[in-house]
C-alpha cells in the first residue's frame, strides 16, 4: 500500500517525463550511470509538481530505489540519486509514492549521505547535497517520518545526524534548512520520542554556552518555534529524572536537570511554563537537598535576564521563593543570599523588597550566611552598586566589620574595599553620587581598625589592597603604560583623606609606617634572621638565638594569633632564603623608591606563596606594615606641590603628611633636599615655607651632614629664626641649631639676646621660640646667655600675672585651643619648655642637680597652685589649665632621667592627679603624653598607676585611653616586665590613694575608693598572679607610711579594702588564692618597717573598715555569687553577629606635635633615648560590667576651683 501524506494537493500533470534510460542493468559502468543520473536529476528539477505526469516517473521512481543504487560505492551515484529520489517526493506530493519500509530507507539514505558527504562548501557535490537538504526543508517532505512503523527511532537517529552536521561549520542558509526540517518533524509527529528530545537537551549542557555554537543556536531555534508542542515533553523529562532519583544520595542527577532549567530558561522560557509550577513545589517540600536545589536555581533565573518577565508571569512562585530567606536551614538561607547579586543587577523594581531582605541576612543567626551577604556586595558591579543599593544598606554592610566572627568581618570589609576601589575614578573626578554612595568607606574602615586586633588585621588588609593599592597593571589610575605614576598614586592617598574625620586619619597616618622608630623590631627581626644563618652560626650562637627569639616574640604579640605566627616567623629564619631577606631588606629600606618597593614586594610575595605557601599570610602582613607603601619617599614632591598656597586651610592634606614625616621618618627627605631648600625660598607662601622648614629641620637632625651649604639658603633661614613668626623662627632656629656650625648657634643666641629687651610682643614669643630649640640642640651655644635669657623669661614672662580678658563673656572656661591662645601664653609655654630642655641637654653635667633643682621647683608650684605662681585669684583660668598642663607635661619627660625621677618622686602624687584635673583638656592631653613614655617603658613603673585614676572620669574616651593602654600593656609586656610594671606596682597604688586628696573614711567616700581598686583588679588580677596582689594588700599592714600617722591608717584602710575585693573577685572567678611563694621588697621611698613586733600584732589585730563598709561588701560578695549561679543553671544565648558598641568620638590631636601646644613642639618625645616600639595593639577594651560612671575628683575640683575664683573676686 501507497504512504499518503496529510497535506492536501491539487497535481494537474500535463508534462511527462522524457528521460526512459534504463538505471540499473548488467554491464552499466559507473560512469555511464552516474551521467544518467545526472540526466535525470536535471530534468526531475526542471519539472513543476502542477503541470507533471506522474505515470511518465513510474519507472524511474522504481528504479531508484534498487539496491544496486542505494548501496553503490560512488559517492556521486548515491548523491544524484538521494537528489532524484528527493524530487520524486516533491512531484508526488502529497502523495508518497513508495511504501512505508521503501520510505525508511530512502529517509536513512537521505541522512546518510548528507551525514558523509556534506562537510563544506568545498567539497565534491556540495550542490547536490544542498538541494537534497533544500528540499527536504521547503517540501517537508521529511514529515512522511511521522508515519512510519518505528517512527521515534527514525526521528532520533535524525536529530542526531542534523546535530552532527550543523557542527561542521556550513553556510547559514544549511542551519534555516535544518530548523525546518526538524520543526516540522515535531509539529507532525503524534509521539515526540524521548530520545529525540534528549539529543535536542543536550546541546543545552555544553560548557561556555554561546549564540555562536552552532548546535546550542540550532537547538534554541527548534525549541523557540516548537515551545507549545515541547513543554509538555519537557516538564514529563524532568519529572521522570526526580522521580527516578529522588530516593538516590547521589543527588548529580537532579542537580544537572536543573541545570539544565536553567539554561533552557535563559535562552528557550517557553518551554518551562509546566516546570516552573514544578520548582516552587520543590521549595515546599521537606527534603532539605531538593529545596535547596530549587532554591539556588529558582534565585539563578529570577536574577537572570529574564527575571523581570520570570517575575510577573510566575508571581507566586516569585514570592514562594523569597520567603526561603527565613528558611529553617541555612544553607538554603545560604542560597538565597547568593542569589541577590542578579538580583540587584536585573530586578531593579524589586529593590525595596530586596533591601529588607538583605539587611535581615546580615544579622542572621547563621555566620555563613552573614558572610555571603556582606560578600555579595563586593561582586556587584560600580554602576549597580551606585543606583540600585541604598547607603543604609552599605552602611549596615560597615557594621559587620565588627561581627565577632572572622569570616564575617573579612567579607563585610573586603566587600566595603572592592567598592571603593571600583568608585575611586568617580570620587577622583567630583561626581558628587558617587561621593555621597561610596566616600565615606575609607573613614568607615579605619575607626574599626582600633576595636581589635582581629579586626585592624583585616582593616589594613583592606586599606593597602583595595583602598591604597600599590599601582600596578590593575589599578590604571596609578600607571602609564608600565611606568609608575607616582603623582596619581599620592593624589589618590589625598583625595582619599579628604574625607576622613580626625581619628580615622590618625589611623591611616599609623598604617603609613612612618612613626615607627627606625631601625624597627622589623629591621631587628631581618638582621637577626642574617645572623641566625638557618640555624648554623659561627659564633656566639646563645646570643645570636636569644636575640632572634625575642624580636620574633616581640612581632607575634602584634598578630592576632600569637603563637601561630611566632611559628611562622621561626619558619621563616629557619628557610634562610638570601633573596627574600634581599628583598625584604629593599622593602624596609626609606631611600627605597616606589617602582623598586613595588618590583621588591610582588617578587617577595611570588617566592614566598611559592617556597612558604603555610606562612604567606603572616610574612605577607609582615611586610605590609614594615614596608613604606602608603606614603613613600616618592610622595614627597607631590606633597610639596600639592602645599596650599598662602594662608588657606581647606587643603591641609599635604601638610599633615608632610608633618608627619617630619616628626617620624625625616630620612624621606634624603633625596629631596634641593627641592626643599628651593621650596622655603617662596617666603609670600607660609605653609609652604613652615611645612619645608619642618621637613629641613628634621632630616637635618637626622643626619647633619645633608645641610644646605650655599650662602643664600643659610641667610635666608637665619632671617627666619629672627622673624615674628614662632613657626617658622621654631623650625629655622633648630636647623641651625642642628648643624655642625656651633658659631651660627652663638650668633643666633647673641642676636635673639639683643632684641629681648625690646620687648616687642609680636617677636618674643618667635625669639623664645628659637631659644628653645638652641637650648635643646645647642646647649653650650645658650649658655653663653643663660642668665640673661632665664632672668628674663622668670622675670617679663613667667612672673607677669595674666588676669582675664574683661570682654570674655563665659569668664568659667578653663580652656582655650591652640589657634586662640594669645601671644603672652604661647611665651610662658614656651619659656617652661626652655627649662625643660635645659635640664635634659645637661643630664650628664655636674651641674645637672644646680640647674634642675629651681626648675623642678617652678614645675611644683605650678602644679600646687593650679598654674599659677602665687595662688593669687585673678588669674586667667586658661592661662592657668595651660601652665599647669605644661608643668606636668615637662616633669614627666623630665622623668625619664633616673636623677630627675628620684627628686620628682616626693612629688609623684601632685603630678598624677593632673589625671584627675577639673578641665577635661588637661586630662586627655596629660594621659596622651603618658602613654606613649609607658608604652616605651621610658618612665618609672610607679607611673602605671596613673592610668587607673581615669575611672571616675565623666568623659569616656579618658577611660577609654587608659583603659587601652592597660590591656594593651599587659598583652604585651614579657611575664617578668610585666610582674615589674603592672603587678608590684599594686601596692604603690595603694599607697597613692591613701595619699589621695578625696580620701576619707567615711563608707561613701570609700565607695569611691573601692572602684579605683576594682578598676585594677578587674583589669590585672589573673589566677596566676592574684596570690602576688593578695600577698601585696596584706603587706600593706605590715608597714607604716614614711610621711605620717594619718596617712599610714589611710593605708591599713585601704590594704583591707583590697584585700576583701580581690577576694571577691577571685570567689566569683572560681579561684583560689594560695600563699605567695616569694618575697617582694617593698618600696623603701614610701614606706618604712614598723617600729616593733607588738605595734605588727596590735595593727594585724585591728579592723580599720567601717562597718557600713564591710557590710557593703558581704553584700557585694553575696551579689557576685548569685551571678556565678545563674550563669551556670542558663547560659546567656549567643547574639547574632556582634553586639553594637558606643563609639567614642575622641578629640584629635595634631600630628605635628609632641606636646599640649601644636604649633610649639612637634617631637619632645625625642627628648629622651628612643626604644624600639612594640607592636600596637587595640585601642578597644570593653566596660567594666556593673561599673556605674560617677563623678569623680574632676568634677568636685572643678566646682570647688569656681567656688575659689568668685570668693576672690568678691573679696576684690
Amino acid at each position: 500500500m501507497v504512504a499518503q501524506t496529510r497535506h492536501a494537493a491539487q497535481p494537474s500533470p500535463k508534462r511527462k517525463l522524457a528521460f526512459h534510460d534504463k538505471l540499473t542493468g548488467k554491464g552499466l559502468s559507473t560512469d555511464a550511470l552516474l551521467k544518467k543520473l545526472k540526466s535525470l536529476h536535471t530534468e526531475l528539477a526542471a519539472l513543476d509538481q502542477d503541470i507533471v505526469d506522474t505515470a511518465s516517473l513510474a519507472s524511474a521512481r522504481k528504479e531508484l530505489v534498487n539496491t544496486s543504487i542505494l548501496l553503490h560505492k560512488d559517492r556521486g551515484v548515491k548523491a544524484y540519486a538521494a537528489c532524484c529520489l528527493a524530487d520524486m517526493l516533491r512531484l508526488y506530493a502529497p502523495d508518497a509514492p513508495y511504501t512505508q519500509p521503501e520510505l525508511r530507507d530512502i529517509f536513512q539514505f537521505f541522512f546518510r549521505q548528507l551525514t558523509n558527504g556534506l562537510k563544506g562548501a568545498d567539497e565534491s557535490y556540495y550542490n547536490e547535497y544542498f538541494h537534497l537538504l533544500e528540499s527536504l526543508s521547503t517540501v517537508k517532505s521529511v514529515v512522511l517520518v511521522c508515519d512510519l512503523p518505528n517512527a521515534e527511532e527514525l526521528m532520533a537517529e535524525i536529530f542526531r545526524d542534523c546535530f552532527n552536521l550543523v557542527k561542521r561549520d556550513l553556510p547559514k542558509k544549511v542551519d534555516i534548512f535544518m530548523v525546518d526540517i526538524l520543526v516540522a518533524l515535531i509539529d507532525e509527529a503524534q509521539v515526540f520520542p524521548n530520545e529525540a528530545l534528549e539529543v535536542l537537551l543536550s546541546q543545552f549542557m555544553e560548557t561556555n554556552l554561546r549564540m555562536e555554537q552552532a548546535g546550542y543556536r540550532l537547538a534554541v531555534q527548534v525549541c523557540n518555534a516548537t515551545a507549545d508542542k515541547l513543554q509538555r515533553h519537557v516538564c514529563q523529562h524532568f519529572t521522570d529524572i526526580i522521580v527516578a532519583n529522588s530516593q538516590d544520595d547521589d543527588l548529580d542527577e537532579i542537580r544537572a536537570a536543573h541545570e539544565l532549567i536553567k539554561r533552557l530558561n535563559r535562552s528557550c522560557p517557553g518551554l518551562l511554563h509546566s516546570v516552573i509550577p514544578q520548582l516552587e513545589e520543590e521549595l515546599r517540600v521537606e527534603e532539605v537537598s531538593l529545596r535547596l536545589i530549587a532554591t539556588q536555581v529558582l534565585g539563578e533565573m529570577f536574577g537572570d535576564k529574564g527575571g523581570p518577565e520570570l517575575v510577573k508571569k510566575y508571581p507566586t512562585t516569585w514570592n514562594v521563593w523569597q520567603h526561603r530567606k527565613n528558611d529553617k536551614v541555612a544553607s538554603v538561607r545560604l542560597k538565597f543570599v547568593e542569589a541577590a547579586k542578579g538580583l540587584f543587577v536585573n530586578l531593579f523594581e524589586q529593590r525595596d523588597l530586596l533591601e529588607d531582605a538583605l539587611l535581615s541576612k546580615l544579622l542572621d543567626p547563621d555566620e555563613k550566611v552573614r558572610a555571603a551577604a556582606c560578600k555579595m556586595y563586593g561582586q556587584l558591579d560600580y554602576e549597580t552598586a551606585l543606583h540600585h543599593v541604598s547607603e543604609k544598606q552599605l552602611r549596615e554592610l560597615a557594621e559587620r566589620g565588627k561581627d565577632k566572627k572572622s569570616s564575617v568581618r573579612v567579607e563585610a570589609l573586603t566587600s566595603l574595599g572592592k567598592l571603593y576601589s571600583f568608585a575611586y575614578p568617580e570620587i577622583e573626578n567630583n561626581e558628587p553620587l558617587a561621593i555621597k554612595q561610596f566616600s565615606w568607606i575609607p573613614n568607615a574602615i579605619l575607626q574599626m581598625a582600633a576595636t581589635s586586633q582581629e579586626v585592624r588585621l583585616v582593616a589594613e588588609q583592606v586599606v593597602m589592597g583595595y583602598v591604597l593599592p600599590l599601582p600596578s597593571s590593575s589599578t590604571p589610575s596609578t600607571s602609564k603604560g608600565g611606568e609608575v605614576d607616582e603623582v596619581a598614586w599620592t593624589d589618590r592617598l589625598l583625595h582619599t583623606m579628604k574625607y576622613l574625620e580626625e581619628q580615622p586619619t590618625n589611623a591611616l597616618l599609623s598604617l603609613t609606617g612612618v612613626k615607627q622608630v627606625r631601625p624597627s623590631a622589623y629591621d631587628h627581626f631581618l638582621a637577626a634572621c642574617v645572623k641566625n644563618n638557618g640555624g648554623i652560626i659561627d659564633e656566639n650562637e646563645e646570643s645570636v638565638t636569644q636575640r632572634l627569639n625575642a624580636f620574633t616574640q616581640h612581632i607575634s604579640l602584634g598578630f592576632p594569633d600569637p603563637f601561630k605566627a611566632k611559628e611562622d616567623l621561626e619558619a621563616f629564619a629557619k628557610l634562610n632564603e638570601s633573596r627574600l631577606y634581599k628583598l625584604l631588606k629593599t622593602c624596609l629600606d626609606p631611600q627605597t623608591d616606589l617602582k623598586s618597593l613595588i618590583k621588591a614586594t610582588n617578587e617577595f610575595q611570588r617566592r614566598v606563596e611559592q617556597q612558604a605557601p603555610n606562612n604567606a599570610n603572616t610574612l605577607l602582613t609582615l611586610l605590609r606594615r614594615s614596608s613604606f607603601r602608603i606614603l613613600n619617599q616618592s610622595s614627597i614632591p607631590t606633597l610639596i606641590k600639592r602645599l596650599p598656597k598662602g594662608q588657606s586651610h581647606t587643603n591641609n592634606h599635604p601638610l599633615i603628611l608632610l608633618k608627619f614625616v617630619s616628626k617620624h621618618s625625616p630620612a624621606l627627605y634624603k633625596s629631596h633636599i634641593s627641592e626643599l631648600t628651593k621650596a622655603i625660598a617662596d617666603e609670600k607662601n607660609v605653609n609652604v615655607v613652615e611645612a619645608c622648614l619642618h621637613a629641613l629641620s628634621g632630616v637635618l637632625r637626622w643626619d647633619p651632614k645633608l645641610a644646605p651649604t650655599d650662602k643664600r639658603t643659610q641667610d635666608r633661614i637665619t632671617r627666619f629664626a629672627l622673624q615674628s613668626n614662632p613657626r617658622l623662627a621654631k623650625f629655622a632656629a633648630r636647623i641651625i641649631a642642628v648643624s655642625s656650625d656651633a658659631e651660627a648657634s652663638t650668633a643666633l643666641v647673641e642676636s635673639v639676646v639683643e632684641e629681648l629687651p625690646k620687648y616687642e610682643p609680636d617677636k618674643v614669643t618667635a625669639h623664645i621660640a628659637a631659644l628653645a630649640q638652641v637650648t635643646r640642640f645647642a646647649p653650650a651655644a645658650f649658655e653663653h646667655k643663660s642668665d640673661v635669657i632665664t632672668t628674663f623669661l622668670l622675670k617679663k614672662v613667667l612672673m607677669v600675672p595674666t588676669p582675664p580678658d574683661p570682654d570674655e563673656m563665659d569668664v568659667d572656661e578653663e580652656w582655650v585651643p591652640d589657634e586662640d591662645m594669645s601671644p603672652t601664653l604661647r611665651a610662658k609655654i614656651l619659656a617652661l619648655k626652655v627649662f625643660r630642655y635645659r635640664c635634659l641637654a645637661h643630664v650628664a653635667d655636674e651641674k645637672a642637680v644646680e640647674i634642675s633643682t629651681p626648675v623642678f621647683r617652678m614645675f611644683t608650684q605650678l602644679l600646687e597652685y593650679s598654674g599659677s605662681f602665687t595662688g593669687e585669684a585673678g588669674e586667667d583660668p586658661k592661662v592657668m589649665s595651660r601652665m599647669r598642663l605644661q608643668a606636668a607635661v615637662s616633669m614627666l619627660h623630665l622623668s625619664t632621667v633616673e636623677l630627675y625621677a628620684q627628686t620628682i618622686a616626693s612629688n609623684f602624687l601632685r603630678l598624677a592627679v593632673t589625671v584627675q584635673d577639673s578641665c577635661y583638656n588637661v586630662r586627655i592631653l596629660f594621659l596622651s603624653k603618658l602613654v606613649p613614655l609607658l608604652h616605651a617603658r621610658k618612665l618609672p613603673s610607679q607611673f602605671n598607676a596613673i592610668p587607673f585614676l581615669t575611672i571616675h572620669d565623666p568623659e569616656s574616651d579618658v577611660k577609654t585611653v587608659a583603659t587601652s593602654y592597660v590591656a594593651t600593656a599587659l598583652k604585651k609586656m614579657q611575664p617578668a616586665i610585666r610582674t615589674e610594671h603592672m603587678e608590684i606596682i599594686f601596692i604603690r597604688l595603694l599607697h597613692l590613694l591613701a595619699h589621695h586628696p578625696d580620701f576619707n573614711r567615711a563608707h561613701e567616700d570609700l565607695l569611691d575608693i573601692a572602684k579605683y581598686l576594682r578598676f585594677y583588679i578587674e583589669h590585672v588580677a589573673t589566677s596566676d598572679n592574684i596570690s602576688l596582689l593578695f600577698y601585696l594588700a596584706q603587706k600593706g599592714k605590715t608597714v607604716r607610711d614614711a610621711e605620717s600617722h594619718s596617712y599610714t591608717e589611710n593605708l591599713y584602710v585601704i590594704s583591707e579594702l583590697a584585700q576583701e575585693l580581690i577576694k571577691i573577685h577571685a570567689t566569683s572567678r572560681s579561684w583560689t588564692i594560695p600563699s605567695y611563694p616569694g618575697k617582694v621588697r617593698l618600696p623603701p621611698d614610701i614606706l618604712r618597717p614598723l617600729p616593733n613586733v607588738e605595734a605588727a600584732k596590735e595593727i594585724a589585730k585591728t579592723v580599720y573598715l567601717p562597718e557600713e563598709t564591710i557590710s557593703w561588701l558581704g553584700t557585694l560578695s553575696n551579689v557576685k555569687t548569685e551571678k556565678k549561679e545563674r550563669k551556670r543553671k542558663a547560659p546567656v544565648p549567643k547574639t547574632n553577629g556582634s553586639a553594637k558598641r558606643t563609639r567614642v568620638k575622641k578629640k584629635r590631636e595634631s600630628e605635628d606635635e609632641s606636646e599640649d601646644e601644636p604649633s610649639m613642639d612637634e617631637d619632645s618625645d625625642d627628648d629622651v633615648p628612643e626604644k624600639v616600639p612594640e607592636p600596637e595593639l587595640s585601642d578597644h577594651e570593653e566596660e567594666e560590667e556593673g561599673v556605674e560612671e560617677q563623678l569623680g575628683r574632676g568634677a568636685r575640683t572643678r566646682a570647688r576651683a569656681r567656688r575659689q575664683r568668685k570668693a576672690a573676686t568678691a573679696k576684690a
